[in-house]
C-alpha cells in the first residue's frame, strides 16, 4: 500500500502552503507507482486551504476520481504550531465555516456516488481497501515506530523518539537507547475507555456497546447517561441495535460530541 500526499491539484495553492511539488509531479509519481505494480494507492487531500474555493475543491475531487485510487483521505486544514502557515496565517483569508462544511459534504457525497465507502470521518475506500494501519489506531491496537521522530503505543504508554538526528545517533552509539525516548502519555483505565469512545465514534459503524461492555466491563449507556441524552436531544448521535454513532449533523459537530466524553 502506497500513500501519496497531494493535498490539492491547484499548483498555486500547493506553493502557498509550502509544498515542494506540483500536481504534474504528483501525477507522474502516481502513474509510475501503477506501472511498477502498486494496486493499492491512497491519496491525501486537504481542504479549507487559504483562499481555496468550493470550485477548487470540486476540481481537485474530480481530477483524483479520474485516477481511480483505491483509498482517499481528506482532512480539513488544521493550523499546527511550528509550521510556516501557522505563523503566517494573518497574511491569508481562510474559507468561512459554512464553506468549509460545503467542501466536506461535496467530497463525501461525490466519493460515495463513485463507489467509495466512507468508513471513518476523514477516510474513504473502495470495497476491500480499508486502511489496516488506520483501523489499528482507531481500535487502540499497539504499534511500535522505529527511527528518528517515530511514535509508539505500548502498554498504555505513548512515546516518541527524539527529532534530533545527532542526539539520536549519539545515544545509539553510546548504548543509551532509552535517552532517545520521550514519554508523551501514560493512560489510566478511564483514559483508555474515553479515548476508545472518541476513536470508535470516528468510524461509520460507531461504538459496539456490547463489545465495550465485554472489554471494559462498563455499560456505556449508563455511565454516560446524561451526556448521551444531551447529545441525542441535540441530534448529534443515535443509539440503535447496540451501536452508538454520529448522525449526519454529528459529523459536522464531532468535536462537540467528543468533548462530552473527555
Amino acid at each position: 500500500r502506497l500513500s501519496i500526499g497531494l493535498q490539492s491539484t491547484n499548483d498555486n495553492l500547493l506553493k502557498q502552503i509550502g509544498r515542494i511539488h506540483t500536481y504534474k509531479q504528483f501525477e507522474d509519481t502516481y502513474n509510475i507507482a501503477r506501472e511498477v505494480g502498486f494496486n493499492n494507492i491512497n491519496v491525501d487531500l486537504i481542504f479549507a486551504l487559504p483562499s481555496q474555493t468550493l470550485d477548487d475543491v470540486k476540481k481537485t475531487t474530480n481530477k483524483i476520481l479520474d485516477l481511480k485510487p483505491e483509498h482517499i483521505s481528506t482532512y480539513s486544514l488544521i493550523l499546527e504550531e511550528g509550521t510556516k502557515l501557522f505563523y503566517e496565517q494573518e497574511k491569508y483569508e481562510f474559507p468561512e465555516d459554512l464553506v468549509e462544511r460545503q467542501m466536506y459534504w461535496y467530497i463525501k457525497n461525490t466519493l460515495e456516488e463513485h463507489g467509495y465507502i466512507h468508513y471513518e470521518i476523514s477516510n474513504f475506500a473502495k470495497k476491500g481497501f480499508h486502511s489496516k494501519h488506520n483501523m489499528s489506531y482507531w481500535r487502540q491496537k499497539e504499534y511500535i515506530g522505529f527511527g528518528l521522530a517515530a511514535h509508539s503505543y505500548i502498554d498504555r504508554r505513548r512515546f516518541s523518539n527524539t527529532e534530533d538526528i545527532e542526539e539520536y545517533i549519539n545515544n545509539i552509539s553510546n548504548d543509551k537507547y532509552e535517552d532517545n525516548i520521550y514519554i508523551q502519555e501514560v493512560q489510566s483505565d478511564e483514559d483508555v475507555l474515553k479515548e476508545r469512545i472518541m476513536l470508535e465514534l470516528r468510524t461509520s459503524e460507531g461504538i459496539d456497546l456490547k463489545y465495550m461492555y465485554f472489554k471494559f466491563n462498563v455499560d456505556i449507556l449508563e455511565k454516560f447517561k446524561h451526556e448521551i441524552q444531551k447529545l441525542e436531544k441535540q441530534g448529534l448521535i443515535v443509539v440503535n441495535d447496540d451501536f452508538m454513532k454520529l448522525t449526519k449533523k454529528g459529523l459536522d459537530f464531532a468535536n462537540l460530541v467528543w468533548e462530552e466524553f473527555i
